[in-house]
């Protein structure tokens, strides 16, 4: 079965790309041309029937992705199935789970079952976890071991999937002779790191990559080349290390190009304001407008408990900037594994951050909502102002928590400019008429 961009590059247009066109309000061909040159990913396993395709790239609607997942301290299948939903419910295009306790395949498997949005996971996070558990000595984990992992995920299901091809044991070293104030925050790039550094080998992922290739292919699931060097502090971003991983990764992606697998680039991290903008144009030019997709970006390391607007700032201004791909970040962030009500909020954020950015990108396909609500607003249509909200729930508490005496809203009451214009408006008209009947 061809992959979506060997599809694409044959002139076909797939049920798929038929399918996020008619989304998008994008004609088939235009979005055919776009997923050939990889401007464009559609992310569906061509093994998962159930999921509903989701374009990411180029001229399409930012889209938000939702992380999930047990940990060590907090580890409930049921929480991460209500939070799955939580997130879908409230506007996440995708879901990623990174769990680190718990049966592993039991949870990807619920989780896969309970959602029909493409689905992410981080294969080396099983990989390296299981083999802490069997032999107490992560750097034991095999290459085979690494490979069979993300074939069975694959198998599983999985539409896209972060692999940190893009750290070399060359610029691990950098790292270590060049300390960062907080080092590798990655997670994976941690693992991975930690494991080249003690067996004195080269990155199986970077390696292999011509295997991983096949892999992907053979599945048609899309390589989401993580950033293992992201900075995360203000004080790491726009460092040598980060720059010397993106330069890696956009060879890879010509490899991946090459072989007809679909790919896209996570970017930062902890970014100034400042910095936003040149990030971006900068991995759109070194990886040929490869899709992008960035964790926040964090805007200040001081937001704690409030991240999720530090990221939702640094995600309008890249998905203004070119960024196709904004990775939520939650009130939890830097704190502990987040709850449902975390979720929320997260999402609702990156949706903002989305929305706000489209508007520009986009234009009037995307403003057309901001036409009506503000339509709505004039009229004092309520109902239609809180069924337009990004989160209709929550506006129509906030609105009927006190009832108005007048129609308004609570802060202005019969003083609402509306009313008030509304009003004499209304006498105006009256008064103009009556001169027409009684000259």
């Amino acid at each position: 079965m061809a992959t979506q961009i060997i599809a694409a590059r044959q002139g076909i247009i797939t049920e798929e790309v038929r399918k996020v066109a008619l989304e998008e309000g994008l004609s088939a061909e235009r979005l055919r041309d776009r997923v050939a040159r990889g401007k464009v990913v559609i992310t569906h396993n061509n093994g998962r029937n159930s999921s509903k395709p989701i374009g990411i790239g180029q001229g399409l609607r930012t889209k938000i992705n939702a992380n999930i997942g047990t940990s060590l301290d907090v580890c409930d299948l049921n929480l991460e199935l209500e939070k799955a939903k939580a997130a879908i419910k409230y506007g996440a295009d995708t879901i990623m789970d990174l769990s680190t306790e718990g049966d592993l395949d039991l949870i990807r498997s619920a989780i896969l079952k309970e959602v029909q949005v493409p689905f992410g996971t981080v294969p080396v996070y099983q990989a390296y976890i299981e083999t802490v558990k069997k032999s107490k000595n992560p750097a034991s984990m095999s290459i085979d071991g690494l490979f069979n992992v993300i074939e069975k995920q694959m198998r599983d299901g999985v539409a896209f999937m972060t692999l940190h091809c893009g750290i070399t044991l060359d610029v691990v070293n950098h790292v270590i002779d060049h300390p960062r104030l907080n080092g590798i925050v990655s997670r994976g790039g941690a693992f991975l790191a930690a494991w080249m550094l003690h067996n004195k080998k080269e990155n199986p992922l970077y390696s292999n990559y011509d295997y991983l290739l096949e892999l992907a292919k053979n599945y048609d699931v899309v390589l989401s080349l993580g950033d293992a060097l992201r900075p995360g502090s203000l004080a790491d971003a726009s460092d040598y290390a980060q720059f010397q991983e993106l330069i890696t990764i956009s060879n890879l992606v010509k490899r991946a190009w090459d072989e007809g697998v679909q790919v896209i680039v996570e970017g930062p991290g902890h970014l100034p304001l400042d910095q936003i903008e040149a990030n971006v144009k900068m991995e759109k030019s070194l990886c040929k407008g490869a899709p992008f997709y960035l964790l926040g970006p964090l805007v200040t390391d001081i937001a704690s408990g409030y991240d999720h607007i530090a990221g939702a700032i640094g995600g309008a201004i890249a998905a203004m900037a070119g960024a196709d791909y904004l990775c939520y970040v939650t009130p939890a962030e830097h704190l502990g594994l987040p709850g449902i009500e975390d979720v929320r909020q997260g999402v609702i954020a990156s949706k903002i951050a989305a929305h706000a950015a489209d508007i520009v990108k986009l234009g009037k396909k995307a403003i057309k909502h901001d036409i009506e609500m503000s339509k709505a607003r004039s009229l004092l249509d309520w109902k239609t102002q809180i069924s337009l909200s990004v989160d209709p729930d929550g506006a129509k508490e906030i609105h009927y928590r006190v009832r108005s005496k007048s129609g308004t809203c609570t802060m202005c009451g019969d003083y609402c400019t509306y009313k008030i214009l509304g009003n004499a408006s209304r006498k105006s008209k009256k008064s103009i008429s009556r001169q027409i009947v009684n000259p």
